[in-house]
């Protein structure tokens, strides 16, 4: 008796999104708006440079130049669009894009409106592993450091809600904030035991969320986890579109309700290390963007989704650019930016969603 029930409500799904005009415009809408951020935050910072010039180093780094009949900037204008800003600014389109839809991902699997990329304790495991090689005077080893920090995270998050039965999403959140106050406590303990004058600040900095050292090594990094890994969540749409009725509904309609769930939350970690590890733990992208997308697109997955990844890399690219503009000469952590913009918004789509 519970399919047909299951069949009415998933057939409404759609329907909610049909009111709005042509939704699936958005998505280039978006993608064009993203590219465009890209260009113009480039232009932006001490040294202004034109959208021309931009284009000009661009095309000669990839081998354009003569075929398009462009002249070479100078080196050092050529240095800073190129080896200074694109790999800062691409880095911060890659983060922002994979944490928006790992967020996405996350409150639809765990039923969870307040679930972020962060919830199994990623980050805090990210964090333990960069302050410890950090502290050890190993900078070139903090990549690798996070990310296998966030995975251990994961791992032991998700073997203490196994550990207490079947795993569900209330088992998989508790777990996952038991862990990440572990994490947290080790984190701390370490700093106040080890950190020392310089170390400090660059333990603080990391901590807060920066893409200030990017290279094109992040970029790689980053963007190339984003293009494998977070392609094939935003595949994921019809998935968590039964799970927002429930396991029931879902295993109803044909999903291997844990074996998903399993895939899903490990290619949320592995993306999620691979980001933090290019740029610490930055704040409330992953919570308020699919929120906010969600007023334009509804419950609808499909949409959501890639929605959302494109939305979120605009946002961090301006939240960066923000953090090293505003105060220049000093530069702010961008997950200051993050939390200063995005603890207000949230509380403003707390409000709206009250009022409805």
């Amino acid at each position: 008796m519970s399919t047909p029930g299951v069949a009415v409500r998933t057939s409404r799904l759609p329907a909610r999104g049909a009111r709005r005009s042509r939704p699936w415009l958005a998505l280039p809408v978006a993608a064009l708006v993203l590219v465009l951020s890209i260009g113009v935050a480039v232009t932006i910072g001490p040294a202004d440079l034109t959208l021309s010039e931009v284009g000009r180093s661009v095309a000669t780094h990839l081998g354009l130049g003569d075929a398009l009949g462009l002249q070479p900037l100078a080196t050092l204008r050529d240095g800073m669009v190129w080896q200074l800003r694109m790999p800062r600014i691409l880095t911060a389109a890659a983060v922002g894009a994979g944490l928006a839809l790992c967020g996405a991902v996350m409150q639809s699997l765990t039923r969870n409106p307040l679930a972020d990329p962060y919830l199994l304790g990623l980050s805090s495991g990210a964090s333990l592993g960069a302050v410890l090689v950090l502290l050890a005077g190993l900078p070139l080893l903090l990549p690798v450091a996070a990310f296998v920090g966030a995975v251990g995270a994961l791992a032991l998050a998700l073997s203490l809600a196994g550990a207490l039965g079947t795993i569900t999403p209330t088992r998989t959140v508790l777990a996952g904030l038991a862990i990440s106050q572990l994490c947290a406590a080790a984190v701390s303990f370490v700093i106040f035991w080890s950190a020392k004058g310089d170390a400090f600040r660059e333990v603080l900095s990391w901590l807060m969320g920066s893409v200030a050292a990017a290279t094109w090594t992040s970029v790689a990094v980053a963007g190339g986890a984003v293009l494998v890994l977070g392609t094939l969540l935003a595949l994921t749409g019809s998935v968590l579109d039964a799970f927002t009725f429930g396991d029931t509904a879902a295993a109803a309609l044909g999903v291997p309700v844990h074996r998903a769930r399993w895939i899903l939350l490990i290619g949320v970690a592995l993306l999620t290390g691979a980001l933090v590890s290019q740029s610490g733990s930055i704040g409330f992208v992953g919570l308020i963007l699919p929120h906010a997308v969600r007023l334009f697109t509804g419950a609808r997955h499909r949409l959501l989704l890639p929605l959302s990844a494109l939305a979120g890399g605009s946002f961090l690219v301006w939240a960066d650019t923000l953090a090293r503009t505003v105060f220049e000469p000093r530069e702010l952590p961008v997950g200051i930016v993050t939390a200063a913009i995005g603890a207000p918004v949230f509380a403003f789509l707390l409000w709206r969603g009250n009022q409805r």
